[in-house]
């Protein structure tokens, strides 16, 4: 058990940029604040400063053998910069391409000379306790290529990515096998497009209103949207998204009356995501009720915060000895977790997993057990939570 966690960042892009921002910009930070897009400063004894970088990868010829802090402000990162990172001596060591490298990102990108590090000893040789999976949209093959080494290695898992390890039975066994925890999948941003639609769709639920037809249309302007013009990239994130808003709902709505998904690439937009939401439904006396928003963001920011706290929850896990999917935690921080919760269990979950304590959840068929730490349900609860 260390006083530090030691994060490896598969992917030097814009959500690495703003994750390495945070940790430098609220490292003073004192406990009890409150910090926008945090759980707790001090997180189950972790403060944000005890949270290291201590290995990096990537392929862009833009980033590879650069210090961290300046391959996060390199190549096509464009997010917003709010921290100035001063030099963390982890260079930016070359990973492996796979399906990493789509088709309208290799018109941007160049990949660097060289072959790929052995991953896996790197992060042994640094003590890594945690990695971040970061790679783009699409990298089926990369990620789970990626997967093996962090077994091999063996560290926790943060899979912020919409390729589906943390749900998958085979994974968790392997995860558990090796004694280390996983977090996943596809991280939720503090404020992003999916968690409000999240909660239009349950606010619609709890108050009666029949869902007919919804949507949601996002685009922006960093190489996340620019990837996924490649719509056969996009099939596991929109079946994320998708069953994210589902979830909340307990009637199912079918494939032809809701669509969740991204509509274009604007560069002039940067790093800002524009997300169109829209629900149709009936009220008292099947009376129409209609809502439409706009919502703007800064998209790496948004999900920053996010990833901190899940790494911190990461490295509990493995203070105390924990393996395969954290439930609550993969609940409140992912779209796609192992058992969808509300959004507010979730959180009452992942509270009780960091304070080391047993909580209360509904499950998916309506009745309410006791979760261990280790997310198993226990024993059944007589009446549901509320």
């Amino acid at each position: 058990m260390s006083n530090k966690v030691r994060v490896g960042v598969i992917g030097v892009g814009n959500c690495a940029s703003s994750f390495v921002q945070g940790l430098e910009y609220y490292k003073h930070a004192t406990p009890g604040d409150s910090v926008p897009g945090l759980m707790h400063v001090d997180l189950g004894g972790y403060h944000i400063s005890d949270i290291e970088i201590s290995a990096a990868f990537d392929i862009d010829v833009e980033k590879v053998g650069k210090d961290v802090s300046e391959a996060i402000f390199s190549g096509q990162n464009n997010t917003v910069k709010f921290a100035d990172v001063p030099k963390l001596n982890v260079p930016v060591l070359r990973g492996m391409t796979h399906d990493g490298l789509g088709k309208y990102l290799s018109e941007v990108i160049t990949k660097a000379p060289g072959s790929t590090v052995d991953i896996a000893q790197v992060l042994k040789d640094t003590g890594t306790d945690v990695v971040v999976n970061y790679l783009p949209v699409g990298s089926e093959e990369a990620v789970r290529w990626y997967v093996e080494q962090v077994l091999d290695a063996p560290c926790a898992f943060v899979n912020c990515m919409p390729v589906f390890i943390a749900r998958e039975e085979y994974w968790q066994k392997r995860f558990r096998k090796v004694g280390t925890p996983i977090i996943g999948d596809d991280i939720k941003s503090q404020v992003g497009a999916t968690i409000v639609h999240r909660v239009l769709t349950r606010l619609f639920q709890e108050r009666g209103v029949e869902i007919e037809d919804t949507y949601q249309l996002n685009f922006g302007g960093n190489t996340d949207f620019l990837n996924m013009l490649e719509r056969d990239r996009l099939v596991s994130k929109k079946i994320s998204k998708t069953n994210s808003v589902r979830s909340q709902l307990d009637q199912q709505l079918g494939d032809d009356h809701i669509h969740i998904g991204p509509s274009d690439y604007v560069p002039w937009l940067r790093d800002r995501k524009w997300a169109y939401i829209r629900l149709e439904g009936k009220s008292f006396g099947d009376v129409p009720l209609n809502v439409e928003l706009k919502l703007e963001v800064h998209d790496s920011p948004n999900s920053a915060g996010i990833v901190i706290d899940a790494v911190r929850c990461a490295k509990l896990g493995l203070d105390r000895g924990l393996s395969g999917t954290l439930e609550g935690p993969s609940a409140y921080f992912m779209k796609s977790p192992p058992q969808q919760f509300s959004d507010g269990v979730a959180r009452q979950m992942t509270e009780a997993f960091i304070d080391g304590t047993p909580a209360v959840a509904l499950g998916g068929n309506g009745r309410s057990a006791e979760r261990t730490l280790d997310g198993t349900a226990s024993v059944p609860v007589s009446s549901p939570l509320r």
